[in-house]
């Protein structure tokens, strides 16, 4: 079965108040292997919150140029065709995501998946469950904080993450 395991980075937290997508990585799992990869930036209209910014680093000059987020949900729908969707807290990201397929007047039908509520039922004593803690406890190993919250490299470590709870 094909999955796509992705991320976003977003202008602010609250879809609901016009905050929009302005970097999405995804990364395609196939039978326990990490596959084909999606990433872009996307140029929105929506200004970054300072809070967001603090989180992912993105600027406004970082997204000048860019393609416009029409293009960049045209492609990524192709990416992910009918897989189903994994993502850490995904409840976050797919609403996002419907709302950027929603505004282009297109529906994301495919299924997902959230590898924060599965490490909260499978690992009931970990001290939190933000992605770097899940990762360092079921794949052993230290994670580089300063590499997270950019959507690709936080993608491939859910994905690593996804694969090794797969297995257990």
């Amino acid at each position: 079965m094909r999955y796509v395991v992705f991320d976003v980075e977003t202008t602010g937290l609250y879809v609901a108040k016009g905050d929009r997508i302005i970097e999405i990585g995804a990364v395609e799992v196939n039978e326990d292997v990490m596959g084909h990869e999606f990433h872009s930036f996307a140029d929105t209209d929506k200004r970054i919150s300072k809070n967001a910014y603090k989180v992912h680093g993105i600027t406004p000059e970082m997204l000048a140029g860019q393609p416009k987020s029409e293009d960049v949900f045209d492609l990524f729908q192709q990416f992910i065709s009918n897989s189903t969707l994994v993502a850490h807290n995904a409840d976050f990201d797919i609403a996002f995501l419907r709302h950027e397929f929603w505004r282009m007047g297109k529906e994301l039908y495919n299924s997902h998946t959230c590898t924060l509520k599965l490490s909260r039922k499978h690992y009931p004593a970990l001290p939190d469950y933000r992605l770097d803690t899940v990762a360092k406890y079921v794949l052993e190993v230290e994670v580089d904080r300063q590499r997270l919250h950019r959507a690709l490299n936080d993608a491939r470590l859910t994905a690593r993450v996804w694969i090794e709870m797969g297995k257990k």
